[in-house]
């Protein structure tokens, strides 16, 4: 009866809301597998086994940048509506140029390849693979976004459940039966995206039936060739502490990292489930200059992400503890500083909205470039002097900047075209970082002491349940007031 109840009301949503819904269980799907089976990796490999795959990603995703210039992205399904008539030719279009440029950067790699190999220090079969992979990942991300569009939720889904499995089953595989678990690994990934995403490379080309076209080609290249740096900064934000971890300290280090970085970007998942929710809901009240409606809901989604992270730091220890051997439980003292991290992603995020519509790309450059130059900076200063544990510290110190940057771009914008409209009010900003902080920095103080983090928080789950009805009301006035307040 219940299930009858739920399918019932299931089948009433529109399909719109159905295919989000689906679309974001798909993103859980791909990111969640693949944190599941990591304590069958961290088992399998060593800690320097693991960090050499913990950098091969992290070159791959700087790599991929070049090698793809992040056609799926933006350009991509902004195409989709702009050639809504010719949907199918834009798409063959599209991944006629992906491979062109995956066959381009290919030859370049050959050419001189010991000199590339030296570089990232990587085997030429490593290479190749990386390649294939970009490639792979390319053509799913072109036939993914049509879907998305069209609403055709179900064989994306089929499709994603089937390589998430597939992923971790063939390189599990692949590993116990090799001596080098590492190239190993990245075959097993290599050939699963091959095997579910190679078909749907010649689905969209017979549909299309176009390779070239010089006009689809210009506008692609010349829509996403000016966003490279800002990608670009981003990745490196988010990639350059393992490779410098990795050269700097060594592979064991690197993995160490690199298991922490992953537990503690599993969170990142509501960010992201948050964010694909809210995104269109705050273009429609900036376009329709309802801008004051945002905050409320801004601040309650704030709370409930440092919640969510604030969950994780308490349980960091125990979390390790499951997903790794010993070898790695020194990971727990970098999980509170990326977790908090987190939140600070998040905010960026709601500020930058107002640059994305307003069509103010060069702030967004600007913000990124210098985030990831200061976190440069900061890691080969402080890795020397205090181990690969900075490399945690100078990510949340960038992501405050940067979030930090592109509220002032915000508030720049809000001048400009809003009349100079408040959109948040700085101290209950201010408030929530503070707060959060000083909770995450509290909680890493008691990891030597697990009875007294035991205590904290039960002590804080029971207020939590005594002060309930004040707290919902406190959240409630704050919706109300920011709702209905000249700011």
């Amino acid at each position: 009866m219940i299930a009858r109840l739920f399918w019932t009301k299931y089948k009433s949503f529109p399909t719109p809301v159905r295919s989000s819904f689906w679309f974001l269980i798909c993103s859980f799907l791909q990111k969640g597998i693949l944190v599941i089976t990591t304590p069958i990796f961290t088992r399998i490999l060593t800690p320097e086994e693991y960090g050499q795959y913990s950098v091969f990603n992290s070159w791959m995703s700087i790599i991929a940048l070049f090698v793809g210039l992040s056609l799926t992205g933006g350009v991509y399904t902004r195409g989709l509506i702009q050639y809504s008539d010719q949907r199918r030719v834009f798409s063959s279009a599209l991944q006629g140029l992906s491979l062109t440029l995956c066959i381009i950067w290919t030859g370049i790699y050959l050419l001189f390849q010991n000199n590339w190999n030296q570089l990232f220090s990587m085997t030429t079969p490593q290479m190749l693979a990386m390649l294939v992979m970009i490639w792979a990942s390319g053509v799913f991300g072109f036939w993914a976004g049509e879907q998305r569009v069209e609403y055709h939720y179900q064989k994306l889904v089929l499709v994603t459940l089937f390589i998430s499995v597939a992923k971790p089953a063939i390189s599990i595989l692949f590993i116990l039966n090799a001596s080098d678990k590492v190239t190993a690994y990245i075959l097993g990934m290599t050939l699963a995206d091959l095997l579910g995403y190679a078909a749907l490379f010649f689905v969209q080309m017979r549909r299309g039936k176009v390779f070239f076209s010089a006009k689809i080609w210009k506008h692609a290249l010349l829509f996403n060739l000016p966003l490279i740096p800002h990608y670009l900064s981003q990745t490196v934000l988010n990639s350059a502490d393992r490779i410098m971890i990795k050269n700097m300290i060594g592979d064991s280090a690197a993995g160490v990292y690199g298991l922490a970085y992953s537990v503690s970007l599993v969170m990142t998942l509501f960010n992201s489930a948050l964010g694909q929710t809210l995104d269109p809901w705050i273009y429609q009240k900036i376009k329709n200059r309802r801008e004051k409606d945002i905050a409320n809901i801004a601040y309650i989604s704030l709370l409930i992400i440092a919640a969510v992270n604030l969950m994780l730091i308490v349980f960091a220890p125990e979390i390790i503890a499951v997903f790794a051997p010993p070898a790695y439980r020194e990971a727990i003292w970098i999980i509170p500083p990326v977790a908090m991290s987190a939140l600070f992603m998040f905010s960026y995020d709601l500020f930058a909205k107002f640059e994305f519509y307003y069509q103010k790309t060069h702030f967004i450059m600007l913000a990124s470039v210098c985030g990831a130059l200061l976190n440069v900076v900061l890691n080969y200063i402080f890795i020397q002097i205090y181990g690969y544990y900075a490399a945690g510290y100078t990510t949340l110190v960038c992501y405050i900047i940067y979030s930090f940057a592109h509220y002032l771009f915000m508030r720049k914008i809000c001048k400009q075209h809003m009349d100079n409209t408040k959109v948040y009010h700085p101290k209950i900003l201010l408030a929530i970082y503070s707060v959060f902080l000083a909770c995450g920095f509290a909680l890493l103080a008691t990891y030597n002491h697990p009875v007294l983090r035991y205590a904290i928080t039960t002590a804080a789950v029971i207020a939590v349940l005594i002060f309930r009805r004040k707290i919902y009301s406190l959240l409630k006035k704050l919706y109300d007031v920011n709702r209905n307040k000249d700011v």
